[in-house]
């Protein structure tokens, strides 16, 4: 539904703009490297720590940091999670002394989420702690006009890393408007880029 669109639109249209956006899918890191791409590790912390590492938190300093699927993250890492939230400290792994991070975090799901807390993949107080503002992104087809201007944006950044000037003809909005794009934003992306790289005239 293009949940890291609207997270990254809420950072540019921020006083946090000129800092660090950075998205993290707490789904796709495995259990054992989750806990050093959030917090960070010293050189030698553990087998294979060859040198220090600053995590997200720490490079997100200023930022907003965005973190999609959180009821993937694993439960004790959301422990961690609220605390930084809380206190606005958090330490490497292999560290003894605290880092303080001033950072805005944006989490979102796929699920609802009292219902994952209700099947422990989420924890209660971290949920209260993250809905502060509650955003809802419906499908892209409950969208209006959303697939036209997201095309649109998607083709301005291809135009610009390709220096073409490539446009979308009556046809191709027409189509654009009344698809119901069942893989929402990211099916969308790839037609546009689909069309870019097989168009030979200018639209």
């Amino acid at each position: 539904s293009g949940k890291e669109l609207v997270a990254n639109a809420i950072h540019q249209l921020s006083e946090r703009r000129q800092r660090p956006f950075i998205a993290v899918n707490c789904g796709a890191l495995p259990e054992t490297l989750i806990e050093s791409e959030l917090f960070g590790h010293e050189r030698g912390s553990f087998t294979g720590a060859a040198r220090t590492h600053r995590g997200c938190l720490e490079r997100a300093n200023g930022g907003t940091l965005f973190l999609d699927e959180i009821t993937e993250m694993p439960v004790d890492m959301q422990v961690r999670l609220l605390r930084v939230l809380e206190a606005g400290r958090f330490s490497r792994i292999g560290a003894d002394q605290e880092i303080a991070t001033d950072v805005r975090v944006i989490a979102a799901s796929n699920r609802d989420l009292r219902v994952a807390v209700a099947a422990g993949k989420l924890r209660e107080d971290l949920m209260y702690r993250l809905c502060v503002i509650p955003v809802s992104v419906p499908p892209l087809r409950e969208r209006g006009g959303d697939a036209l201007l997201l095309a649109e944006m998607f083709l301005d950044r291809l135009n610009e890393e390709n220096g073409t000037a490539k446009t979308l003809s009556a046809e191709a909005r027409q189509r654009i408007a009344s698809y119901r794009w069942p893989g929402n934003v990211r099916e969308l992306r790839n037609a546009i880029e689909y069309a870019v790289a097989f168009s030979q005239e200018s639209e």
